[in-house]
């Protein structure tokens, strides 16, 4: 049997955001993931692969290389790939594009939060930072929340102009401040490992989604944000005791871990906020969503595949 081989561009042409957000819903349905993690290092380079099993679900490994030197050669510093095998004989089922992977988690695990926590009727989602998941998540809130209005504050002002006119409907915040006060969803995806976003400049009513920080030194927003909201992750186990976000407030007593209300394990509890709640959410993300993202994509090329078969066969 020939393994297929699953490109960025044609599968992304058969996914739907909603879609995907019901698959990792109902992935988290299964029982609970093992994963794990492995880092190999020549200098400044590096493999990293990350493992999961999810039983009746299956396999997967995801493996990045990052080469802090590739973008001096026109290449891209992070690459890698996602093997998926099959839960009943561990037979390598389809190798999956790993930027495709990784945009759809990303986005994807965030966006589902909003789903289950934000009012449905916001008007304003607010996208802090213009890099490529900010790209990403325009385009997952856009079909998540397709009434309201997008804006794009970044740091550097020329990139959040750029990302602006590349998406053709999405306005430019000069003013981080005045911008948070209005949103009604606050997404940020920076780099920063200092709070950019300010607990007192939140109010009832709105939903703060954090993706950026992702090391146990790195912080997207402050103690005061965590204290005054209804605080959701996405798993326990990735977020708690690895991020910064959640890491230091709770080594220095700003929360206590019971502050933290659900994880996507425990989704049923996920409730929408009213108009008097800020809930927030934090993306800390893991190589079971990578499988469940992977599947979701693998189902969707089959699907795809046998449509075709089916329809050349009619013909």
């Amino acid at each position: 049997m020939t393994v297929p081989v699953i490109p960025f561009a044609e599968a992304e042409a058969l996914l739907d955001w909603i879609a995907f957000t019901e698959a990792l819903a109902a992935g988290h349905k299964l029982p609970k993931a093992e994963i794990d993690d492995t880092f190999l290092y020549r200098g400044k380079d590096t493999l990293l692969s990350r493992a999961a099993w999810i039983d009746g679900m299956g396999l997967a490994v995801k493996s990045a290389t990052v080469f802090p030197g590739n973008p001096d050669k026109g290449k891209p510093m992070v690459n890698g790939g996602v093997c998926l095998y099959s839960d009943s004989d561990g037979m390598l089922e389809a190798i999956v594009d790993f930027h495709l992977v990784t945009k759809w988690k990303t986005a994807g695990d965030s966006l589902l939060g909003a789903l289950r926590l934000a009012r449905p009727e916001s008007e304003k989602v607010l996208i802090v930072g213009a890099g490529t998941v900010g790209k990403s998540l325009c385009q997952a809130f856009g079909a998540g929340f397709p009434n309201a209005t997008q804006s794009i504050w970044n740091r550097t002002i020329s990139k959040a102009h750029d990302l602006a006119n590349e998406m053709g409907n999405v306005s430019v915040a000069e003013d981080l401040e005045a911008a948070v006060r209005e949103a009604d969803i606050i997404v940020s995806a920076t780099m920063s490992s200092e709070p950019v976003i300010k607990g007192d400049w939140l109010r009832p009513g709105q939903h703060l989604n954090l993706i950026g920080a992702y090391r146990p030194d790195m912080r997207e927003t402050d103690d005061t944000a965590l204290q005054r909201s209804k605080v959701y992750v996405d798993s326990f186990d990735t977020t708690l005791d690895h991020i910064g976000e959640l890491k230091i407030p709770l080594a220095e007593g700003a929360i206590e871990h019971g502050h933290v209300l659900a994880d996507f394990y425990g989704i049923d509890g996920f409730e929408t906020g009213g108009a008097e709640d800020i809930t927030l959410f934090k993306n800390g993300g893991g190589a079971h969503l990578d499988l469940m993202t992977g599947r979701y994509i693998l189902d969707c090329w089959q699907a795809a595949r046998q449509s075709w078969n089916d329809t050349n066969l009619d013909g």
